[in-house]
């Protein structure tokens, strides 16, 4: 028997695309054959009697073609049905020995193979990336001692407290069941009635009215993982902990507008976003931050630690980076690496263990059943992107799709046969070991008290919003009741959301056409500045421009710009009339990325207006204006070179803030970068 599971080989950032690259296959250059190796002589034509007969039976090859395009499909998730995925690897900042004893956490500079997922909920594999909706953040580690899985959502808070109402909130959130619609959206009378008769959901909900439901880039999305969980160190001691993950390029968001044109015009948004960064070599980073409370603090809290409806807000137990994760890699095969890909909560390593958070305890059972219709077999872990990177040995057999050869006679423990192995493994030489956790009380179905104060910390939230991030959840709000149909529901919504903020709430009221709240707001009056988007960094670094340009224009001044926009990691798109190339007054080219009639402004972060001369000048023209109409409405910045200032007409009411112009500007490169870092002028007029 092996002495210990930490004698197993040490893991690196390369070593689960190692394991990977036994499993690809290259089929460019290779003659056709069936499943079984069978070199195939017709790929065009079925076996007939006669060259307008009845196909014949005999023709296997037709049959094993079309059997298996008729089976392509397996169940898609219930909920996180869209997603993609990357590879990357996560390295080690500082040893976190002191609090765990997990492998991947002691040595600082190690690195650990990840594989991560990005989704949406509500809506199917079908539907739109940009849908307001809560996020799927999911992250499997490949460690030495077996594969961490890591469950997370872009809030650090659930909708509802017990794992009892999840199915519940699940189907009220799908699609009305009466008529299967809406697609990707909670704006309708089943949602908003489930909020508004289980009212623990009031602080998940006021997350999903702001602006981190609607994120401008996975790149750019915190990511929590909600439920409370225990470290334990070698010498038993534990401490509950919530895990943070933390984008160095800050947490943005689009705007409500934007994001529903870019779901029609691009629905495939966020997964091009990823694949296009990692691609160019702009690897998305994520600081891995862990938040912990010593067992003998855990009531000295006004929150309840095991709380899954309630955050810890970083003021008063601050986040400890620990490492960073780099994504690095996409993968080779969509279905056989994102959609075969199985998280699980209960894959755990030593050190990191369950409490009773009770949505926590919920999900212990629930990812085995899922993954297990989805997938067809118990045997899914030896699938290759779920297979782990160190050796695994037990006495469970067979079952559909079982692709390991176990040459042992026996298959069964305690024995005297095989020496009683495969064996356990001690704790002190690595075996997992549950937490020995004193319990008591009665068998009750029940909530704690603790957890039964609904609105503190929504107010928290709200206190903590910018002034513009208060306005877009009142739109948020707006939008969404506007669209369910019953009044009560509409009213009761209303009067919910008045224990949050009674003007929020009146102002909602006003909107959507119900009285206003009688009621009034719960007495908090604190805030945390890490929740809103107002204090996160801001970085010029992967955004994307397009240079609106056509022929005749200023060739030196034009390089220069996008080179110096190149050197920021700023991503340039050339847009104009048609493809090709644009040529400048020496008659220098200058590639075309895209034409106008197949982008939108809403996929753009800035722009560079250049303008020129084409063929149809009135329509460039109008299309240049569109553009430039577009991103003003929508606080984007604008750089205007000296041949593009005839498209800016401000009005007496102008502020023209966030428009850089080059003319006479030595500078304006420069100015035109912090601009686009900035991203958004709330000021301007």
């Amino acid at each position: 028997m092996d002495q210990s599971s930490r004698d197993n080989k040490k893991v690196d950032g390369n070593r689960k695309n190692e394991q990977l690259e036994k499993f690809r296959i290259q089929n460019t250059g290779k003659r056709l054959t069936t499943n079984e190796g069978l070199k195939v002589a017709n790929n065009e034509n079925t076996l007939k009697a006669g060259d307008r007969g009845p196909i014949l039976m005999q023709d296997f090859h037709f049959f094993q073609k079309q059997m298996n395009f008729d089976t392509e499909r397996i169940p898609e998730r219930v909920v996180h049905a869209r997603g993609f995925g990357v590879h990357g690897e996560f390295e080690l900042y500082k040893s976190m020995k002191k609090h765990t004893k997990a492998s991947f956490l002691q040595e600082p500079g190690s690195t650990t193979p990840v594989f991560v997922r990005f989704s949406t909920v509500q809506g199917g594999k079908g539907s739109k990336d940009t849908a307001r909706d809560v996020r799927g953040f999911a992250v499997k580690f490949y460690t030495e001692e077996g594969n961490y899985d890591l469950l997370g959502l872009p809030f650090p808070v659930f909708i509802v407290h017990d794992p009892f109402k999840f199915v519940d909130s699940q189907h009220a959130l799908k699609p009305q069941p009466h008529n299967d619609m809406p697609t990707a959206s909670a704006a309708h009378d089943n949602f908003w009635d489930f909020v508004a008769n289980n009212q623990e959901s009031a602080h998940f909900v006021m997350w999903a009215m702001s602006d981190r439901a609607i994120p401008r880039s996975w790149r750019m999305m915190e990511g929590f993982a909600v439920n409370t969980f225990r470290f334990e160190n070698e010498d038993g001691q534990a401490s509950f902990v919530r895990f943070h993950w933390k984008p160095i390029l800050g947490v943005h968001s689009f705007l409500m507008e934007e994001a529903d044109i870019i779901g029609g015009v691009d629905p495939d948004f966020h997964r091009r976003d990823l694949r296009d960064a990692i691609e160019r070599g702009a690897f998305p980073v994520f600081e891995f931050g862990v938040q912990i409370i010593a067992e003998e603090d855990e009531y000295k809290f006004e929150f309840d630690v095991l709380d899954p409806t309630k955050l810890w807000p970083e003021e008063v137990v601050p986040v400890e980076i620990m490492g960073k994760m780099t994504l690095n890699r996409n993968v080779d095969n969509f279905f056989a690496e994102t959609e075969q890909v199985a998280f699980d909560v209960t894959n755990l390593v030593p050190g990191i263990n369950f409490t009773d958070d009770p949505i926590l305890q919920g999900r212990t059972f629930t990812y085995k059943i899922t993954q297990l219709h989805r997938l067809g077999t118990s045997n899914y872990p030896d699938i290759p992107i779920n297979r782990s990177l160190c050796p695994f040995h037990n006495n469970q057999r067979d079952g559909f799709s079982r692709y390991r050869i176990d040459v042992d006679q026996v298959n069964y423990f305690r024995n005297s046969i095989a020496g009683n192995t495969p064996g356990p493994t001690p704790p002190e030489q690595g075996g997992f070991e549950h937490y020995p956790e004193e319990v008591q009380g009665r068998k009750v179905k029940a909530s704690s008290d603790s957890f039964k104060d609904f609105f503190s910390q929504a107010r928290l939230f709200w206190n903590s919003m910018s002034p513009v991030e208060k306005q877009h959840i009142i739109e948020a709000f707006s939008f969404e009741l506007a669209n369910v149909e019953r009044v009560s529901i509409r009213q009761q919504v209303v009067d919910m959301f008045s224990n949050v903020d009674k003007e929020m709430a009146t102002m909602i009221a006003d909107h959507v056409g119900v009285n206003p709240p009688s009621g009034h707001h719960v007495n908090v009056t604190s805030s945390s500045p890490a929740l809103s988007q107002a204090n996160t960094p801001h970085y010029a670094f992967s955004l994307r421009v397009a240079v609106l340009i056509g022929n005749g224009f200023n060739g030196k001044e034009v390089r220069e710009v996008i080179n110096t926009l190149s050197q920021y990691g700023v991503f340039v798109d050339v847009v104009s009339a048609k493809l090709g190339t644009v040529t400048d007054a020496d008659g220098t080219k200058i590639k075309v990325d895209k034409t106008f009639l197949a982008t939108n402004h809403v996929l753009f972060d800035s722009f560079y207006v250049v303008g020129g001369q084409t063929e149809n000048q009135v329509v460039f023209d109008r299309y240049i204006t569109e553009f430039i109409h577009g991103a003003y409405k929508n606080y984007k910045p604008l750089g205007i070179a000296t041949t593009g200032q005839s498209y800016i007409h401000p009005s007496e009411d102008s502020n023209l803030a966030g428009v850089v112009f080059a003319a006479n500007n030595r500078n304006f490169s420069k100015e035109f970068i912090s601009a686009i870092a900035r991203r958004r002028f709330w000021d301007r007029e």
